[in-house]
């Protein structure tokens, strides 16, 4: 299996990259995964400039590191999407990322062209915020969706931690980091995604 992680903080060591980092080393518990971990502010994506032209081909113009992380998005079997929570919103670089998707939408929904060959995939998003705020995920939830229809992934459920701030406070909400292990080994043991240990509510 295939596992594409997008790692979305600017803060590389931080709460999200160690949730990710826990995440991961479940994955390899069993060494049936495939992992590839992208932190997206060390690539160079520029945001969507709305000018049209991947209608003609499904193809973006902008050249980039999307040019290659596109045909990763195609043939990953999980796509993971990590942020940390900036004014109730994905960060930046991962806006970009989901901006530039509009390319796999007009493959899929304007050209028809098939990239999943039929092939089950799976999206999940990891989400971390400094707020107690009760509604805190249902915007970035619903924008994720979008993007993992895009590249025609199934969303289902994310994991998502409140009251996350500081560097390294991940640390002390060690269920956190159990439980994005936990969800890494799960996928490693090829267990049906309805068995994830995952959020599945709009609301968490």
């Amino acid at each position: 299996m295939k596992v594409l992680v997008f790692q979305g903080s600017p803060r590389i060591g931080g709460n999200t990259d160690l949730l990710v980092d826990a995440f991961i080393d479940g994955l390899k518990e069993t060494g049936n995964c495939k992992v590839e971990k992208i932190n997206l502010y060390r690539q160079n994506i520029k945001p969507c400039i709305e000018c049209g032209e991947c209608e003609k081909d499904g193809q973006c113009v902008l050249k980039d590191d999307m040019k290659e992380i596109y045909p990763k998005l195609i043939d990953a079997d999980v796509v993971v999407i990590a942020s940390p929570i900036f004014f109730y919103n994905i960060t930046s670089l991962t806006q970009a990322l989901i901006e530039r998707s509009q390319a796999l939408w007009v493959r899929k929904y304007m050209l028809k062209i098939s990239e999943s060959a039929n092939k089950p995939k799976y999206g999940i998003f990891m989400a971390v915020g400094a707020t107690k705020g009760k509604r805190l995920f249902e915007g970035v939830i619903r924008v994720v969706k979008y993007f993992f229809d895009a590249i025609d992934a199934d969303y289902v459920g994310g994991l998502f931690y409140r009251n996350v701030e500081k560097k390294g406070d991940i640390k002390n909400h060690a269920e956190a980091l159990k439980e994005a292990f936990d969800l890494g080994v799960a996928i490693s043991k090829n267990a049906s995604p309805n068995t994830w240990p995952l959020n599945r509510s709009d609301s968490p």
